[in-house]
Formats: C-alpha cells, structure tokens, sequence
C-alpha cells in the first residue's frame, strides 16, 4: 500500500510561495512596471477596511522578482519610521526606508510609494494601497 502522505509535502520554496499567496488574497493589488521612473501605479480589485480593525498592509513591488513588501499590523499600530526588508523568495535583499509620516499614512490607507535601495544593480518602487 503506497504512503499517501509523502504526495502532499512542499519544498521550501512551494511553501513559500503558498504562504505569499495565502497572504495577498483579498488584498488590493496595484499594478506597475519597470523600474525608476515608473508611471503612475492603478488599482484594481480589494475590498473595503475597516478604520478600527489594523491589519498588516502588503505593498507591491515593481518589476518584482520574488520580493515582498510587508507592514505589519504592529508597525502600522504605534508608527515609527522604519526600514523594511523586502528580499521575500528572491536571492538578493532590497530595503525600503519609509518614515514616520509615511508609515501613518500607510495605516491611515493612504497611497504611498516609494523606492528601495539599490542593490544587485537595479532597485524597486514600491506602493502601498
């Protein structure tokens, strides 16, 4: 009789692209391309927020190679400007310095962008809601 349980075990990087799915379902999704100068990002998709309720905030990435841009609901809770690593699945690390101002306006819902540090030649905008 063959072991059905080793047919559902993931690798690593299965799992973590499972966990960066579960995590961006239901999530509003901003669309951009390149890197730099970037056109202005649209939004498509997601639902509302409730102001009470803080959740964590993904941000998206530009050009994204596996990186993810994550605040989490206690960041955005007592906001302080802070210094997100953003290296995700990919093979190299890019971080994103938002300040304090930035990070309540994050929490607030408010659009912001902006760009990580240069790293293996290229850097990223990132936007969050």
């Amino acid at each position: 009789m063959e072991d059905k349980r080793t047919s559902a075990v993931l690798d690593r990087r299965e799992f973590t692209v499972a966990t960066v799915l579960a995590m961006l379902s239901g999530v509003a999704i901003t669309i951009s391309e390149g890197c730099g100068s970037d056109p202005a990002p649209s939004s498509t998709g997601g639902g509302s927020q409730s102001q009470t309720q803080q959740t964590d905030v993904t941000g998206t990435v530009s050009a994204n190679h596996g990186h993810s841009a994550v605040i989490t609901a206690a960041k955005l809770t007592s906001p302080t400007s802070i210094a997100l690593d953003i290296t995700g699945v990919a093979t190299h690390a890019h971080t994103v310095n938002l300040t304090q101002a930035e990070v309540t306006s994050i929490a607030a819902r408010a659009q912001v962008t902006s760009t990580s540090t240069t790293d293996s030649f290229h850097n990223h905008t990132v936007t969050f809601n």
